[in-house]
């Protein structure tokens, strides 16, 4: 297929395709190999076009184009995912000491959080719409897991992570369950959003402790969404409000052209 562009235009197709090819490599590690390869080798502009329905005939069309592929494999990802498939667990022996601080701040700028004064906040499709201290979350059941983090930078480190089974403490409230999206705010100005079925998974935790300690601030005091099946920027830290919603929340990172699923 022939792309026509403006001789005033100047697209840098090779750009566009390597930019495209990396969307396509943060699909879901279950996707069959031999489709993923497939994909890779017979990925052109003209197939980029057919594949997401847009004319590439300026920097906005592709960029719109690009970002249905990252829709693409949000969707792909979804569909293989498995609500119910346990991601690996680790012995005590394996934990990475010290656990890697990632942010998209510096460590000396994390944020500091009065544990005493804290209230979680809980809105949107829930029945109990109100506020939760540390205390009383603290006094709910507890569940702990040694997990590897898996990080979209290229690096991964094992920590144990205790807390509270998020999709009890959705029962709890009332949530509807067959919402869409459960969104966070956090206190550092982070915002993110993930898919009920993640948010049901039996690994999926509001963490409070790591290592057998109360939650460090540099690892999100006073708790973070700990989640073994996504990658690690969709494991939002310093939670101050949780919601679930049927309207897309999007995320920070999502908003800049990162997959919305982020599977692992």
């Amino acid at each position: 297929m022939k792309i026509n562009t403006p001789v005033s235009l100047s697209l840098d197709r090779n750009a566009i395709l390597k930019e495209a090819l990396a969307r396509l490599a943060h699909a879901n590690p279950g996707l069959d190999a031999a489709r993923r390869g497939f994909l890779r080798r017979s990925l052109t502009l003209g197939g980029l076009s057919m594949l997401t329905g847009c004319t590439l005939i300026d920097e906005d069309s592709a960029e719109t184009a690009l970002t249905q592929i990252s829709r693409l494999n949000d969707q792909a990802q979804a569909w293989l995912f498995d609500p119910q498939r346990l991601a690996p667990t680790y012995p005590d022996s394996m934990i990475t000491r010290p656990f890697p601080f990632n942010a998209f701040y510096s460590e000396d700028e994390v944020r500091e959080i009065d544990g005493g004064s804290f209230r979680l906040e809980v809105t949107g499709l829930v029945a109990d719409k109100r506020q939760w201290s540390l205390a009383e979350l603290r006094a709910m059941p507890q569940i702990d897991q040694v997990t590897r983090h898996i990080c979209v930078e290229g690096w991964s480190a094992i920590g144990k992570w205790g807390g509270v089974s998020f999709a009890s403490f959705l029962r709890r409230v009332g949530a509807d369950l067959s919402a869409k999206y459960v969104g966070f705010k956090c206190a550092d100005d982070y915002y993110t959003s993930i898919d009920m079925p993640t948010a049901l998974h039996p690994q999926t935790t509001l963490a409070l402790s790591h290592d057998g300690q109360p939650l460090p601030p540099k690892y999100g005091f006073p708790m973070k969404l700990r989640m073994p099946t996504k990658l690690g920027y969709k494991n939002p830290k310093h939670i101050q409000a949780i919601f679930v919603t049927n309207t897309y929340p999007g995320g920070y990172w999502e908003d800049q052209g990162y997959n919305w699923f982020g599977g692992s």
